[in-house]
């Protein structure tokens, strides 16, 4: 039988590096947006660019306005909120850790929307009737980063498939967009909205976890 050809797999080598370089792009221009801000000016997207050493065309397609790439900067502030609520969350892959890793995850991702939602409306307004493009990355880029490291333990625990299902649903239960349902749609107040959202995320965790229970034939419960 003839070899086969190694020539997918090295495609698709590359085109993981460029999906890694487009975001270590968007990143070192949001770095240092955050960083002329603090220092007390409003810069522009040309200035950004210019002091991130990427070319103006480049930075323009990752931000078209000076107002969405601020807007941008000014929420990327609440990493270090993010990151210390993962931090102080169980880091075990037990069924009980994985609840309180990913309540810890939602709860304190709706409360930051919440407290920062007139900037995520903004942001909203500006980027849902822009061109979608698949050289870019798309809105929420921060909101995959943090559910999957609040996912991470469970990488071990569930299949590819099911791991990215889970990821799916969470980005579907947090975020702005889950606030204007719950509190535009539902009229519910801000801390019936969080309620909510902590809830969907721990049925569907529930059925994902129970769900590779079946398929692994065991039918015992995890150790919590």
């Amino acid at each position: 039988m003839p070899t086969k050809s190694p020539r997918p797999a090295r495609t698709a080598n590359l085109a993981g590096g460029r999906v890694r370089q487009k975001y270590r792009t968007r990143r070192e221009l949001l770095d240092t947006a955050t960083r002329l801000v603090g220092a007390g000016l409003w810069p522009t997207v040309a200035e950004v660019a210019d002091a991130a050493h990427v070319s103006r065309r480049t930075a323009y397609r990752y931000f078209p306005t000076q107002a969405q790439l601020l807007i941008e900067a000014a929420l990327d502030g609440v990493r270090p909120a993010m990151a210390e609520a993962m931090a102080k969350a169980p880091s075990g892959r037990s069924e009980g850790e994985l609840q309180e890793r990913v309540d810890a995850l939602v709860r304190s991702m709706q409360r930051l929307t919440i407290a920062h939602e007139s900037l995520l409306r903004t942001l909203v307004h500006l980027t849902v009737l822009q061109p979608k493009s698949s050289d870019l990355p798309r809105r929420g880029v921060r909101r995959q980063e943090w559910i999957t490291q609040a996912l991470e333990p469970a990488r071990h625990v569930l299949s590819r498939a099911a791991y990215e299902r889970l990821v799916s649903a969470l980005s579907l239960i947090t975020g702005i967009e889950a606030l204007l349902v719950l509190r535009d749609i539902r009229g519910l107040t801000d801390s019936q909205a969080v309620a909510v959202s902590q809830w969907m995320a721990q049925a569907v965790l529930r059925e994902t976890l129970a769900g590779t229970r079946r398929r692994a034939g065991t039918g015992s419960r995890s150790q919590t």
